[in-house]
């Protein structure tokens, strides 16, 4: 393809030759050298033309069209009054990137920055040299002198591509282009400030990390890249060193560490969001022709099937043919039981599907704690350390579809046993990652939060205070003037306004005592906003804060009912910032309660028979908790969103790798 160049030197003007530049292979450009940032188009100029804006009549004779097909931008991209195209269309298209990605443009702007590269040059032969003697025998004076073959000692090759950043003024990123030597005297196109009108291929580099900081947000969508930036090795290695500091403290502490399953039967929590486990679907997401089949359509197949099997008996033709519809019936007849069985159980009816893997429904676990009381109940102090899984659409920053969670189970503990060793673990943390993890640290402190090394040092030291669920709606009631209704949730994010725009610094203010209720609350019988948890330790505390005692229906099934019938022996420990970062319990015990809730919640009890089995056998008091591994991190670090501290994120729609 033609490629024009025009060069003003903002120095000196040069002036072509007159006769025009004839080249006999065409040109090659690599771009190895340089790594583009995502807004940063390619574009190559490819054949050896260039035509000098100081002379225009360098050359009369017309372009040689190239065989290969060539793609033009739409007449509609480009600019009103000439052929060029705006970088903006280019860099930043209003309906996706890579719009123009292998067409043929025109584009014109100056040079911001420049560098140049060498292409990859062959190895020289050594080349043979002829000396003369200067002191010759007159015998010897007719005969040629010996040849030395001496090594060439190759020097730097010359340049032979140009990296170019230009900018029209039509958007903020610039566009890099790639200039053969071939096509022009590269020393023309280096000084900054230098006018080019270039035509050529717009390419697209795959590559997406540059020089520049990327928002989060971008690197997201390519976590495979990611962890080449310097924040997300940060991040990674804080979390190496969390896990590790995990294992040290329930070691020490005597507990055991305990490999509950991924794929489970029981919803860990009775009323989660779960992903179910099936075979029974083809590669194009459909059901297999199998299906999903009823008791109802087992029963009519052992009806067909006993009069196939009484028809070859009367027939008495074919003796194997009866054997194999006599076994085909026994394995109809064995479903057919494990089905009216099931039904007689959950006395409700459900769907089987025929073929798939495992004989019941199956799912991704939401929660260990569940099977780890089996092992609690056997060894003692246990813990677990693993992924687990919700099915929950909504987009949020605290929670994803997987998150690793540390669930610990203790025999022979309460409420408060759970609380004190929750305190002390995550003491622990802090303090291991302040102390092992120095550098990253700083330099999240510098790059992120200019506090985080120091509240985390605070923590450490720091008294967490504990109170009721009842004593923080009270603080919730007092500060805004909301009416204190018992089960109200003290939800996950920081404040949500539902009828004003108020700013977290007037409330911080009107905490201090700095302004009047009267200038936040203009209309004292309005409920304008639903207060968190997390405000309560970022503002009124200033420090973690456990709040135990929550209404029964805030808390699952298994929680341990206290004496007033309300409230649920269950804890969080909640933290400035990211919020509620621990959850626990004392589980409940009596079998004739844990019944109760079941069936007051409609809970499937089969899916629990062998939950209740450690109630009948040998039952003790115990306590445990779990916390949000990824929102330790996420607090550690002081990043906002907890996908950014998870290696491969996995959100609704959202998992490409």
């Amino acid at each position: 393809m033609a490629s024009r160049e025009s060069i003003i030197a903002p120095q000196e003007p040069k002036i072509t030759s007159q006769e025009p530049k004839t080249m006999s292979e065409e040109p090659k450009t690599t771009s190895q050298e340089s790594k583009l940032a995502p807004e940063e188009s390619n574009l190559t100029s490819q054949e050896p033309k260039m035509i000098s804006q100081v002379s225009k009549s360098a050359s009369q004779e017309p372009n040689t069209p190239s065989q290969e097909p060539e793609t033009t931008a739409p007449s509609n991209l480009r600019s009103k009054y000439s052929d060029r195209v705006v970088l903006k269309t280019i860099l930043e298209p209003s309906d996706g990137r890579g719009r123009l990605a292998g067409d043929r443009v025109v584009v014109g702007g100056w040079v911001k920055s420049s560098k140049q590269g060498n292409k990859e040059a062959a190895v020289p032969e050594p080349q043979k040299q002829t000396t003369e003697a200067s002191n010759v025998s007159p015998r010897h004076k007719d005969s040629p002198c010996r040849e030395k073959v001496v090594p060439a000692i190759p020097g730097p090759p010359p340049p032979s591509v140009t990296y170019l950043l230009v900018s029209d003024g039509s958007c903020v990123a610039s566009l890099k282009v790639v200039v053969d030597a071939s096509i022009a005297p590269l020393s023309q196109l280096l000084p900054i400030g230098t006018c080019l009108l270039v035509e050529g291929t717009v390419g697209q580099d795959q590559y997406p990390l540059s020089k520049k900081r990327l928002p989060f947000e971008t690197l997201r969508d390519c976590s495979h890249f990611r962890p080449r930036t310097t924040t997300v090795a940060s991040v990674t290695r804080i979390r190496s060193a969390l896990t590790f500091a995990t294992h040290t403290f329930f070691h020490d502490k005597g507990f055991l560490d305990v490999h509950v399953p991924i794929i489970t039967t029981t919803d860990g929590e009775g009323v989660s969001e779960k992903f179910q486990v099936t075979t029974v679907f083809g590669k194009d997401g459909r059901q297999k022709d199998s299906g999903g089949v009823t008791l109802e359509v087992i029963k009519d197949a052992v009806i067909q099937k006993s009069n196939l099997v009484e028809e070859l008996k009367r027939s008495e033709s074919n003796r194997e043919a009866l054997d194999s519809a006599i076994m085909d019936l026994r394995k109809t007849n064995q479903l057919a039981s494990q089905l009216e069985a099931k039904e007689k159980r959950s006395n409700q009816h459900r769907t089987f599907f025929y073929g798939d893997f495992f004989s019941q429904q199956t799912y991704l676990s939401v929660s260990g704690l569940l099977h780890l009381e089996s092992y609690a109940c056997a060894l003692g102090n246990v813990f677990s350390f693993g992924p687990r899984f919700r099915a929950d659409r909504k987009e949020s920053a605290e929670r994803v579809a997987e998150m690793w969670m540390v669930e610990v189970q203790m025999a022979f503990s309460q409420l408060e046993d759970a609380m004190n060793c929750a305190d002390e673990y995550f003491k622990f943390l802090c303090k291991w990652a302040v102390e092992n993890c120095s550098e990253d640290m700083d330099f999240m402190s510098k790059r992120v939060d200019k506090s985080r090394s120091s509240r985390l040092a605070s923590m450490v030291s720091s008294s967490i205070e504990k109170i009721t669920y009842m004593e923080a709606l009270e603080k919730v009631a007092d500060i805004f003037g909301i009416k204190q209704e018992w089960g109200i949730s003290l939800t996950p994010e920081h404040l949500r306004y539902a009828q004003c725009d108020v700013s977290y610094a007037y409330i911080h203010d009107q905490i201090s005592g700095k302004m009047g209720r009267e200038a936040l609350f203009p209309n004292p019988g309005t409920y304008y906003m639903l207060m968190d948890d997390s405000y309560l330790a970022e503002v009124v505390y200033n420090n973690p804060v456990i709040i135990y005692n929550y209404p029964k229906e805030h808390k699952p099934f298994y929680v341990r009912l206290n004496d007033d019938g309300k409230t649920a022996a269950a804890f969080d420990l909640v933290v400035p910032k990211t919020g509620t970062i621990i959850s626990g319990s004392q589980s409940e015990e009596r079998i004739e309660m844990l019944d109760a809730r079941i069936e007051e919640l409609h809970l499937p009890r089969e899916q629990y028979d062998w939950y209740l089995d450690l109630r009948k056998h040998g039952t003790v008091e115990h306590s445990g908790f779990s916390l949000g591994f990824d929102l330790m991190v996420l607090f550690t670090t002081g990043l906002s969103d907890v996908r950014d501290v998870i290696p491969f994120p996995r959100s609704y729609l959202k998992a490409n790798n």
